[in-house]
């Protein structure tokens, strides 16, 4: 099996595609879409999100540190990548995409309606590595879309059709290849 040599870089694809919505400390929201998303911790539960300082978003990120992960669907493919490329210096994204700001429990950012799973965050540090700045968060709350809840009270996101990010392109998800634990499982 060849292999070609590449300069370094980032290469660990597929990403979820997340639209991570803010609000200024007038209460202006904005969204702005992000595939630099991760978890860090399950105890305390926490996140990153790394930003470019030079996006509308950054500055305030970094005076209110406090921001909303709002997963994404195929639904909001366009959604999402609309709030990728345009600036909320020049456009009402949640107007714009016809987007329902819901209010969070326990910060001002809002929440999507829209989206399948919302997790509100307050930044605990920001670390400058270079492009992009890392925003190392406290999870505070999420909540969940009753209709994909199932009479057992499992959240079932696959019903949603979430959406990733890979080299440029939206790509849907959904196809069960096998479960955690499924390799060691024994066979009845």
């Amino acid at each position: 099996m060849a292999k070609q040599l590449w300069k370094p870089g980032n290469m660990v694809y597929p990403l979820p595609a997340v639209m991570v919505s803010v609000a200024d400390t007038e209460g202006r929201p904005n969204i702005i879409t992000l595939a630099w998303v991760g978890t860090v911790c399950t105890n305390p539960p926490m996140v990153s999100i790394s930003v470019r300082p030079e996006r509308y978003s950054y500055p305030i990120l970094k005076e209110t540190g406090e921001f909303v992960i709002n997963l994404t669907t195929k639904n909001l493919t366009f959604a999402t990548d609309y709030c990728g490329v345009k600036s909320g210096r020049d456009v009402d994204k949640f107007k714009e995409m016809q987007l329902t700001a819901l209010p969070a429990e326990h910060i001002k950012a809002p929440l999507i309606a829209e989206s399948p799973v919302n997790i509100e965050c307050r930044v605990r540090q920001v670390l400058e590595l270079g492009s992009h700045h890392m925003f190392l968060a406290d999870v505070l709350a999420v909540h969940v879309d009753e209709e994909y809840m199932d009479a057992g009270g499992k959240f079932h996101l696959e019903q949603a059709e979430p959406i990733v990010y890979s080299h440029g392109a939206y790509l849907a998800t959904g196809e069960l290849l096998g479960t955690f634990g499924y390799s060691i499982k024994k066979k009845k």
